[in-house]
This record gives structure tokens, C-alpha cells and sequence, in this order.
């Protein structure tokens, strides 16, 4: 089958690799235009621009997929289905009805978790377990019916990378079934939705007067695609990576040294931050950061 793709993301670019492995390896890939990226603010492709052109598939990166050019460059492809995922802007008529249903790989079981954050606010939640749908786009916010699902437990120990990981091989087998087997679309249940809003400076904050099961889980979340932080005693920001539940610690909000740990108070005991990236340095464990720096 020929397949178009729009996807944007390192998520999505994990998708299309694996896609280009299938009998419906896209002739064209749309993604977004270059945007300034990492400290220096320079001018940087997308994930799947990267990918596409690795893969040697035309790419083109519009200002806006839904202009009438645009539009026809994908029909120029001439596709037997337009696939999305983590394409990162909104698609209009009549791009949304021009080549029949597009196909949109989403990672929650919808229609829990609808919108731009899933994977983070699934571990955020403390869910137990998470997954792919795979549905129809349509201009309301990821309530299209839906096809195919694939769910997957969610890990004690489960970071953002691990589980992504494994929701990018299930998005990518489960978009290939769909494509071959064209199974049909179910309207999403009134009841069970949420929306996993975009995750902001105050999201990465960690709040030590909440539980420190709530903080670790959001470490996780975070881990290694946008990093939590934390507020020390000085006002800057020290980047937390990896962290641990401990059931004694020192007053909320106050830090502890003690025999070589970095340990914040919570009101249910301590959070031990194990691995933290001091601004504008690499990660390292706590116990490096703390030598010859008093806090």
C-alpha cells in the first residue's frame, strides 16, 4: 500500500523507521519546518526529517500542511492511505477528508490520555497500564473512532525512554496491521476521558511538600527526554534524572546530606536524588555533584 507520513517527533521518527520496514514503506513524509534547538537556539530538522532522509524517502517540511500546495504535492504521491503520528499541528479540511480516513497512531488507550502528552501523564498518573490506538483523525481533540489497540503494562522502574520504546515498536506492528487488514473503527466511549496536556516549566518542577512517590514517578516521566528540576536553597535549578522513595528524610522541602546522599524532605518521608545535571553540564550521580559543594 502506498502510504504518505506526517509525523514530527523522535517518537514518530521510531515509528516511520520501523514502517519503512513493511510493505507500506511511505513514498512522501511531511513533517514540520526546522526549528531552533538545544542551548545555542540554532536552526535544527525535526526527528523524522532526519529519518526520512536516512531512509532515502522524499521529505518536505511546509509552513503550513494545510496550504492547497501542499495538498497537492500529497496527491502528487498518489497514496492508497495517509498515515500521522505526533505530527504536532492541526490538520483542516480539506486535508482531513481529501484522501479518505487518515490513520493516526496515538500511545494511550484512548480515549484515556487524548492530547499531546500521553506517555509522560500516564506514568505521571501512576497508571498500571498504557498502549497504542491506532484511529481516525477528525478535527475534535483525538476522540475519532478506533481500529486497533495494543496495550502495554506500565513498569515500576519505567522511565519516558523504556516505555516509549516499547510503545514505538507496538505503534509502528499495530499501524502495519491496520494497513494490511483494514479492520473496522468503533466510536471511543463517552466515559474515561482525559487529556495529557503539554507538559510545562511548572510540571518539571519538583514540589518536595508532595508525596515523594508522586515526585518520583514525575522524574520518571521526564527521564531522559526533558528532565524534571528541583529548587535549591540558593534559588537555582539543579536537574534531577534518576531518584528514589525513601521512607525517612529530613523536614519538607529541606535537604539532607547525610552519608553522602542528596535527600529532599517530604511530608511522607524523603525523595534521594540519585542521578541530577547541574545547568549547562552532563548527568552524574548525586554523590559526585556533592563533593566540595555545601548546600
Amino acid at each position: 500500500m502506498r502510504t504518505v507520513y506526517l509525523g514530527t517527533s523522535a517518537f514518530a521518527a521510531a515509528v516511520l523507521r520501523r514502517l519503512a520496514d513493511t510493505p507500506h514503506r511511505p513514498v512522501l513524509v511531511v513533517t514540520r519546518p526546522d526549528a531552533p534547538k538545544g542551548r545555542g537556539r540554532r536552526l535544527a530538522p525535526p526527528p523524522v526529517a532526519d529519518t526520512a532522509r536516512e531512509l532515502e524517502i522524499d521529505v518536505i517540511q511546509p509552513a503550513n500542511v494545510n496550504d492547497e500546495a501542499v495538498i497537492e504535492q500529497i496527491a502528487a504521491a498518489e497514496p492508497d492511505k495517509v498515515v500521522l503520528c505526533a505530527f504536532g499541528a492541526l490538520i483542516r479540511e480539506p486535508l482531513l477528508s481529501r484522501f479518505g480516513q487518515i490513520l493516526n497512531v496515538h500511545p494511550s488507550l484512548l480515549p484515556r490520555w487524548r492530547g499531546a502528552a500521553p506517555v509522560e501523564r500516564a506514568i505521571m498518573a501512576g497508571d498500571d497500564e498504557t498502549g497504542v490506538s491506532i484511529m481516525a483523525l477528525t478535527a475534535g481533540l483525538d476522540d475519532g473512532p478506533v481500529c486497533a489497540v495494543s496495550r502495554e503494562p506500565i513498569r515500576p522502574d519505567d522511565t519516558y525512554g523504556t516505555l516509549s520504546e516499547r510503545l514505538e515498536q507496538a505503534g509502528a506492528d499495530l499501524l502495519a496491521y491496520a494497513l494490511d487488514t483494514e479492520p473496522e473503527f468503533e466510536p471511543q466511549p463517552e466515559e474515561g476521558v482525559t487529556y495529557a496536556e503539554k507538559i510545562t516549566a511548572a510540571d518539571r518542577t519538583l514540589d518536595p511538600q508532595r508525596p515523594a512517590s508522586e515526585l518520583e514517578r514525575v522524574v520518571r516521566a521526564l527521564t531522559p527526554h526533558i528532565g524534571a528540576r528541583i529548587a535549591l536553597p540558593d534559588g537555582t535549578m539543579l536537574g534531577v534524572r534518576s531518584a528514589a522513595v525513601r521512607m525517612d528524610g529530613p523536614e519538607p522541602g529541606t535537604f539532607s546530606t547525610e552519608g553522602g546522599r542528596l535527600v529532599v524532605g517530604t511530608p511522607d518521608g524523603g525523595l534521594e536524588l540519585r542521578e541530577v545535571q547541574p545547568p549547562g553540564k552532563r548527568v552524574m550521580p548525586a554523590e559526585d555533584w556533592l563533593r566540595g559543594r555545601p548546600l
